[in-house]
C-alpha cells in the first residue's frame, strides 16, 4: 500500500526568488513534503531551497509531475532524469502524470508503463496520476494494477467536493490529493466557514485544510508568507465536528477553478 504524507507544501504559479524562500521557509517551520511539476518552471529552485535547508534528503518527500511534452515512451524517463537534476536529488518520492491530456498524441498505456519503467529504474519511489477522471483512472489501473497508483491529485475545495471521483478513488484504494483547496482563496470569504472558524478560533484557511484532511485527503496549499505557512500548518490539530463537516458539505457549487481545454477529461 502506498503511503503519503498528508499535508505538504506546493508551488505552483511560484517562481524565482519567491518559491527559494516559500520552500526554504515552509521547511524551517517543519513542512517535509514538496510538490512541484515540470511545467511550473521551478524544480531547480525548489532544489536550491532543498539544499539550502540541511533536512537530510530521507526526511524529506518530494512529488514533481511529467508535463505533456515528454509523455512519450522515449522522452518520459529522460524528462524525469532533468528534473531529478535540477532538484538535486537522485530520486523523487512521487511522480505524477500531470493531466490526461487525452487529445496530445500519446496513447495512456504507453505514458503510463513509461511511468512505471521509470519507478523500476529508482528514480521514483512511487507514481501515480493528477486530473484523472473515473473512466481514465479505471485504464490507469488496467494497465498498471491499483497497487501501483500512490495517489490521484485532484482539484477540491468546499465548493468542489469531486464525491462520485473521491467515493470511486476510496474504493480502489487510491489516496486523494486535494489542490487549490482555497479555491484560489475564494473560500476565505465564505460566510459559513467564517462563523465555522469563529467557533473554533481558528482561520477560514484552516477551516477548509482541516476539511480535507477529515475527508482522509492530503493537502498541498502554498503560500509565500511565512504566518500563512505556520497558520496552514495547525490545520492538522483543528478537529471539526459533525455538524460543521454538514455544513461545508452543503457548500458544494461545483465550482470548478482549472479545467485547461485538451488537457481536462471530461469530469465525473
Amino acid at each position: 500500500m502506498s503511503t503519503i504524507p498528508t499535508f505538504g507544501v506546493g508551488t505552483f504559479r511560484l517562481t524565482g526568488q519567491t518559491v527559494i524562500d516559500s520552500v526554504g521557509m515552509a521547511l524551517e517551520l517543519g513542512y517535509r513534503a514538496v510538490d512541484t511539476a515540470q511545467i511550473y518552471g521551478n524544480e531547480a529552485e525548489v532544489g536550491q531551497a532543498v539544499a539550502a535547508s540541511g533536512v537530510a534528503r530521507d526526511e524529506l518527500f518530494l512529488t514533481t509531475k511529467i508535463w505533456t511534452s515528454n509523455y512519450a515512451k522515449d522522452k518520459l524517463v529522460p524528462s524525469l532524469r532533468d528534473s531529478l537534476e535540477k532538484l538535486r536529488t537522485d530520486y523523487v518520492d512521487l511522480t505524477l502524470i500531470h493531466w490526461p491530456a487525452p487529445g496530445n498524441g500519446v496513447e495512456l498505456p504507453e505514458f503510463m508503463e513509461a511511468l512505471l519503467e521509470a519507478k523500476s529504474l529508482g528514480l521514483t519511489r512511487q507514481i501515480g496520476i493528477s486530473n484523472f477522471n473515473i473512466a481514465q483512472t479505471r485504464q490507469v489501473i488496467e494497465v498498471v494494477g491499483k497497487d501501483e497508483v500512490a495517489t490521484n491529485q485532484i482539484e477540491l475545495s468546499p465548493y468542489l467536493q469531486n464525491r462520485k471521483l473521491t467515493a470511486f478513488l476510496k474504493e480502489q484504494g487510491i489516496a486523494v490529493t486535494s489542490y487549490m483547496t482555497l479555491a484560489y482563496g475564494k473560500v476565505l470569504k465564505d460566510p459559513v466557514l467564517a462563523r465555522i472558524a469563529d467557533k473554533h478560533q481558528a482561520t477560514v484557511a484552516q477551516v477548509a485544510l482541516a476539511w480535507a484532511l477529515q475527508l482522509g485527503y492530503a493537502v498541498i496549499p502554498s503560500s509565500t508568507r511565512r504566518e500563512n505557512l505556520a497558520s496552514n500548518l495547525l490545520a492538522r490539530q483543528l478537529e471539526l465536528d459533525a455538524d460543521d463537516m454538514a455544513q461545508i458539505a452543503a457548500l458544494e457549487r461545483n465550482g470548478r477553478e482549472v479545467d485547461p481545454a485538451g488537457l481536462a477529461p471530461e469530469w465525473d
